[in-house]
């Protein structure tokens, strides 16, 4: 049985719903930085070439500076983190898999898809820990790494780097998934990384197949990986914007859960209602199936802060 597959990001149904041009709307319904990385100019060779093995080991070598990746543990690029999260499965036996609720449900339909078994409380052969977790930004512990293979998705791990649980990638069976698109602004580059013993890089590897990654997006990767005060000063603004945006919600009569500096979870007495709300003001927020109570909500850009606490 397939697993069920829902996601912010979704503006299309808004404005199918609700009207309007993607310029008119504020896109909050999803975690992505909404002040991305500067990009620079691009080699014109980056799109007419083939991805060389020089590009590749530059933007290698770069994510284990920025991660403190283990000596022992291999990295491999990949087309973003959501190719990674679907060749998971394949890497054991289907059987159980443990993971958590509620949390991103692209884990549970990768597993599914592949034969496993869900289950959300005890041991399996297999465990998934989103940390911080999405939606409710719930950290896990090195204890709670104690599945024969267990996958770390630390996708939105860059605005807490100090609980990172990347120290236990050169361990048998262990995987860190990196998304770099969210925490840098930009996923329509599709760059993910896993992190694990070389053996599992290169089964891995052998998935995906040559030139999973592109000549821009080598080049781009390594240089933001490579510029640590950017990412410091993103990490201040996040962690400031995130504390605006709860007191707007408290003031609006939500009680916020929790989430992470790229997004914040509420409790409101109807989450629907309030998606429809905003998106009456264009604004576009995340709704959950599994808890009509619940509503998240992105960071917006610098400029669009006055017409989200309005409508707020």
């Amino acid at each position: 049985m397939q697993a069920e597959r829902d996601h912010g990001g979704n503006l299309d149904a808004a404005m199918a719903r609700h009207g309007g041009t993607r310029a008119d709307w504020i896109d909050l319904s999803t975690g992505i930085n909404p002040v991305p990385w500067p990009l620079p100019p691009i080699d014109p060779r980056d799109w007419t070439a083939l991805p060389d093995r020089v590009a590749q080991d530059r933007l290698v070598a770069a994510a284990r500076a920025f991660w403190g990746v283990p000596d022992a543990a291999d990295v491999l690029a990949a087309p973003g983190a959501s190719a990674l999260i679907a060749a998971m499965p394949r890497l054991a036996q289907p059987h159980r898999v443990r993971i958590d609720a509620p949390t991103y449900n692209e884990h549970e339909a990768a597993f599914v898809t592949e034969g496993w078994t869900r289950v959300c409380e005890g041991h399996a052969e297999a465990r998934v820990l989103v940390h911080p977790n999405n939606p409710d930004g719930r950290l896990y512990t090195t204890a709670d790494a104690d599945a024969a293979l267990c996958v770390i998705d630390e996708s939105f791990c860059d605005v807490v780097p100090d609980f990172s649980l990347v120290s236990l990638a050169d361990r048998e069976g262990v995987v860190v998934l990196k998304s770099f698109g969210k925490f840098w602004g930009l996923a329509g580059l599709r760059l993910g990384f896993a992190i694990a013993r070389p053996e599992t890089i290169a089964r891995l590897r052998a998935m995906l197949g040559p030139w999973a990654v592109s000549g821009p997006a080598l080049r781009i990767g390594a240089a933001a990986l490579s510029d640590p005060g950017w990412a410091q000063a993103a990490r201040a603004r996040l962690s400031e914007d995130a504390r605006r945006l709860d007191r707007a919600l408290s003031a609006a009569g939500a009680q916020v859960l929790g989430g992470t500096d790229l997004f914040r979870l509420a409790r409101v007495p109807d989450a629907a209602v309030w998606q429809d709300r905003l998106a009456r003001a264009r604004i576009w927020t995340r709704v959950f199936p599994h808890d009509p109570g619940l509503i998240r909500l992105g960071l917006p850009a610098p400029g669009d802060w006055a017409r989200v606490e309005a409508a707020l």
